[in-house]
């Protein structure tokens, strides 16, 4: 069975064909075949497209693609015009759809008709950055593809809908919060599963037998407490602004900032929002970039620059939520770093972990150097041998996880 699974972003769309066979534990293997991947990146007049087939590039070029739904049309090209010269012919059987917020209704992948069609897009204001991403992509596939392929949506913040409401549940009044579902809604989820999994393969465990704090590090920050399997506390809240510092994020601010500024400023709430979101961050500290790798080398001897300042901040930060999540937790058993940072930057992951022995944390300098680009779905320890809190570099994988939960949706529809 092959599985299309598409993750759409505000500005990009990435894609890989999925082939599972048909055994009963299929959607549990950590490994199943790729057969195609690839990505549209920077929609508009001058998008990257590009496609891979077996791990080679057989199409890399750029061309206008104006809108999510053009790029699918482009995307099914490249697969249909790639598997002629293979001989073959494509054969798509179900589509996996990465939605970024599910709100309160969705606490698990569902299969998409119309009604949840209309849901997600009534929560596009929770999420607007991400979320007509993800509906421009479904619609685009619904029509290209038609309505006999069976479409799945798989959101982020349904692995956090375990979180315990002692956690969940913000201390503003509570006839207010339930009125407007305000909560903690977290994100990254998929990454997250995806990390825990690999983790738990990696050390040959049952992940119901784990307590994980997992890192999903990139230019979106988030750090999550994982009892036995299920999410029990992450860093990201209400909306994706909350938690930890990130590349153009504020992450943990007094709310009174908010109206403070408003009135000092003369700037309307949406301005403070977007400033808080787009202009906050490794940039806003830095004064210089969002790119973590920009940031690194312009601190580089000088302890007093602002970009040393937002390294500090930055790596403080993700320090302080692993101390507030092994009291969470009362313990772990593995700290995990995954996202574009938490996989290729040593030198943050060895800052991260300064100072932390005291808790059984303890990298190994040459393997942390050594762990900066693994295989899709695969974990290298960074840890000394024998040290009390294993740490791993997981290299997440959300297009397979995005498949792997769209066919056992399927397959529990079709049982049910």
């Amino acid at each position: 069975m092959n599985v299309l699974a598409i993750n759409s972003g505000s500005s990009s769309l990435k894609f890989k064909v999925i082939e599972f066979d048909n055994s009963a534990d299929a959607v549990d293997s950590r490994r199943p075949s790729i057969r195609h991947e690839g990505s549209v990146e920077e929609i508009g007049p001058a998008a990257r497209l590009m496609l891979r087939h077996s791990g080679k590039t057989v199409v890399e070029t750029r061309g206008p693609v104006s809108t999510h739904a053009e790029a699918v049309q482009r995307l099914m090209q490249m697969l249909e015009e790639s598997s002629k010269l293979e001989g073959r012919d494509l054969r798509v059987d179900a589509v996996g759809h990465r939605v970024v917020h599910g709100g309160e209704q969705f606490r698990e992948p569902v299969v998409i008709d119309d009604d949840v069609v209309a849901a997600i897009d009534h929560l596009a204001e929770l999420a607007p950055l991400h979320n007509p991403g993800s509906m421009a992509g479904i619609k685009g596939a619904r029509a290209v593809l038609g309505s006999h392929i069976p479409m799945v949506a798989v959101f982020d913040t349904a692995f956090h809908r375990s979180i315990p409401p002692r956690a969940a549940t913000y201390a503003i009044d509570l006839d207010l919060a339930r009125k407007h579902g305000i909560c903690r809604y977290g994100f990254h989820g998929i990454a997250h599963e995806s990390m825990a999994g690999i983790c738990a393969a990696a050390v040959n465990r049952p992940l119901t037998s784990l307590r994980l704090i997992t890192l999903q590090l990139g230019n979106g920050c988030s750090a999550t407490a994982i009892d036995r399997g299920r999410s029990v506390d992450t860093s990201m809240g209400f909306t994706p602004l909350e938690g930890l510092v990130m590349g153009t994020r504020s992450g943990d601010l007094d709310p009174a900032v908010v109206g403070h500024l408003v009135r000092r400023e003369g700037l309307s709430v949406e301005e403070v929002e977007r400033l808080l979101s787009e202009r906050s961050g490794l940039l806003g500290v830095s004064g210089l970039s969002h790119d973590m790798r920009e940031v690194l080398k312009a601190a580089e001897g000088k302890p007093d620059s602002r970009a040393a300042l937002a390294l500090d901040m930055f790596c403080y930060r993700v320090r302080k939520y692993i101390g507030s999540y092994l009291a969470v937790l009362g313990g772990a058993d593995a700290l995990v770093f995954g996202g574009g940072i938490g996989e290729h930057a040593p030198a943050i992951r060895a800052r991260i972990c300064e100072g932390m022995g005291w808790c059984g944390i303890r990298l190994d300098p040459i393997r942390n150097q050594a762990a900066v680009w693994l295989a899709p779905g695969a974990a290298m320890k960074i840890s000394v041998q024998g040290a009390p809190l294993a740490c791993y570099v997981a290299a997440v994988d959300e297009e397979v996880e995005i498949a792997r939960a769209t066919l056992a949706c399927i397959r529990n529809k079709r049982s049910s």
